[in-house]
C-alpha cells in the first residue's frame, strides 16, 4: 500500500508551539529552527485559531511580579550586575514569545508578515542565550530572581486587533529599548569588569538588531493604516490611549529611531517632549 503523504508543516500552529513551550533550551531551538525552515511552511492566512490556555509557556522561575515590585540593585555591586543581566535576560526572553504570538495569532497578513516576525523570534532567541550565557559566567541563571510582566501585559491587551499589536508592542515598548540601551552602556563601561565590558558588546549586537525589528513594526503599523485608510500619527495618539500605553519619556535614541523608520513628524514630536 502507497503511503499517505504526509500533510506539509503549517508556519502559524508551529509558531503556537514554541510559544507554548515552557522548557528553554526547547523555546529557542525551535524559534531558531523555525526560521531556518520558514521559506517551506505552508501557512494557513485565513484560519481563525483558538488561543488555548497557557499562554505564553515559561518555565517555573522566575517569580513574576508587578514591575512595581521588583527590587532595583546598584551594578557596582557583583550581584547588582547579575540582577541587571538578569532583567536584560528576562526582555529577551519576552521578545522570543512576542514574536512567535505575532506569527501565530494573526490572520490574513501576507507572507512576508509571518517571515518577519519568525526571523524576529530567531534573532530574539539568539539574544536571550547570549545574555543567559554571560548570567552562567558569573555563576547566576535564568530565574534567580525575580522579574516583571510588563511586556507580556501589553501583548494580552492588544491580542485583538494586529494594529494595536504592531503600534503597542514593537514601536512602542521595543522601541524604548532603542533609547535606554547607550544610557545602559555607558553605566556598564563605568563598572568596567570584564563581564560588565562583555555584555556592553552584546548590547551592541542587540541594539543593531532591534533597529531591525521596531522597522518591522513600523512597516506593518503603516501597512494596515494604510489598508484601514488610517493616518498613522493621529492613529497612534489614540490607540496609546485606548489601550493605556506608557508615555514615552526622553531622553530619545533618534538616529536609531530614524534608522527604525520613524518619520520626521513622529522625531518631531519626540523631540518636543524629550
Amino acid at each position: 500500500m502507497t503511503a499517505l503523504p504526509r500533510p506539509a508543516p503549517e508556519l502559524r500552529q508551529l509558531a503556537l508551539q514554541a510559544l507554548l513551550l515552557p522548557d528553554l533550551e526547547q523555546k529557542v531551538l525551535l524559534a531558531q529552527s523555525l526560521h531556518a525552515q520558514a521559506a517551506t511552511l505552508l501557512i494557513a492566512f485565513d484560519a481563525d485559531f483558538q488561543a488555548p490556555a497557557g499562554l505564553p509557556g515559561c518555565p517555573v522561575r522566575p517569580e513574576l511580579r508587578s514591575h512595581l515590585d521588583v527590587a532595583k540593585r546598584s551594578p557596582f555591586t557583583a550581584e547588582g550586575l547579575a540582577a541587571l543581566l538578569h532583567a536584560l535576560t528576562h526582555i529577551e526572553f519576552n521578545a522570543i514569545n512576542l514574536a512567535l504570538d505575532a506569527a501565530w495569532r494573526f490572520g490574513g497578513m501576507p507572507r512576508a508578515y509571518y517571515l518577519d516576525w519568525l526571523k524576529v523570534a530567531a534573532e530574539e532567541a539568539r539574544h536571550f542565550s547570549l545574555l543567559r550565557a554571560e548570567l552562567q559566567a558569573m555563576g547566576y541563571d535564568y530565574g534567580d530572581f525575580a522579574a516583571h510582566t510588563g511586556l507580556w501585559d501589553m501583548t494580552q491587551k492588544t491580542d485583538s486587533d494586529v494594529l494595536a499589536r504592531m503600534a503597542l508592542v514593537p514601536r512602542t515598548l521595543e522601541a524604548r529599548g532603542l533609547d535606554a540601551t547607550p544610557p545602559m552602556q555607558a553605566k556598564l563601561r563605568k563598572v568596567g569588569t570584564p563581564g560588565a565590558l562583555r555584555t556592553v558588546g552584546i548590547l551592541d549586537i542587540i541594539l543593531r538588531d532591534e533597529i531591525g525589528h521596531v522597522a518591522i513594526g513600523n512597516r506593518w503599523y503603516r501597512y494596515l493604516c494604510a489598508e484601514r485608510g488610517l493616518e498613522p500619527v493621529a492613529t497612534y495618539a489614540v490607540l496609546a490611549g485606548q489601550y493605556g500605553a506608557p508615555r514615552l519619556k526622553g531622553p530619545f535614541n533618534l538616529q536609531a529611531r530614524q534608522l527604525a523608520g520613524f518619520d520626521v513628524a513622529e522625531l518631531a514630536l519626540l523631540g518636543a517632549s524629550a
